[in-house]
């Protein structure tokens, strides 16, 4: 591979936070798509994009992970090892909490475009590239994921 897959693990890193619920999946999501890419690396073109590659891959691992989670539960939703033992007091960290909390309940396709686009600075172009469909479609699901925020924040503002 020409290009150095390192400089781009603080972007997977960030994307990967955002589709996952925990940042130890994120974590994990992270080990196994750079994992996956070292044994594909016979696959990948050189001369192609390698960012969008990488979360290409980031991408498939995520929805596969999904399928196999929702396949074999591991103990219960209301597990008490899950619950926070010390409650956060810094403003900035619950404002952090509830953007989080509204992203995960937004649907995967605008969660998605909106955190290419405005969290990881991807062009309109980029991003539609990325999620393999128009930029028409891509503008569209940023701003309504835009308006499901600044719906859900702001009376918290």
């Amino acid at each position: 591979m020409s290009d150095d897959v390192l400089k781009h693990i603080p972007a997977l890193r960030a994307y990967a936070r955002a589709l996952c619920k925990t940042v130890p999946d994120a974590e994990d999501l992270v080990q196994e798509t750079l994992l996956r890419a070292i044994e594909n690396a016979h696959r990948y073109q050189p001369g192609t994009n390698m960012r969008a590659w990488l979360f290409t891959i980031m991408r498939n691992r995520f929805f596969t992970n999904c399928h196999k989670a929702a396949r074999e539960r591991t103990g219960a939703g209301d597990c008490a090892s899950t619950l926070p033992q010390v409650k956060p007091g810094q403003e900035w960290y619950m404002r952090t909490q509830e953007l989080n909390a509204v992203l995960r309940q937004m649907p995967p396709h605008y969660r998605e475009a909106i955190i290419l686009v405005g969290a990881l600075g991807e062009s309109y172009i980029e991003a539609a590239r990325l999620l393999d469909c128009d930029i028409g479609t891509i503008k569209s699901r940023v701003n309504r994921a835009r308006g499901m925020l600044r719906k859900a924040l702001e009376p918290a503002l």
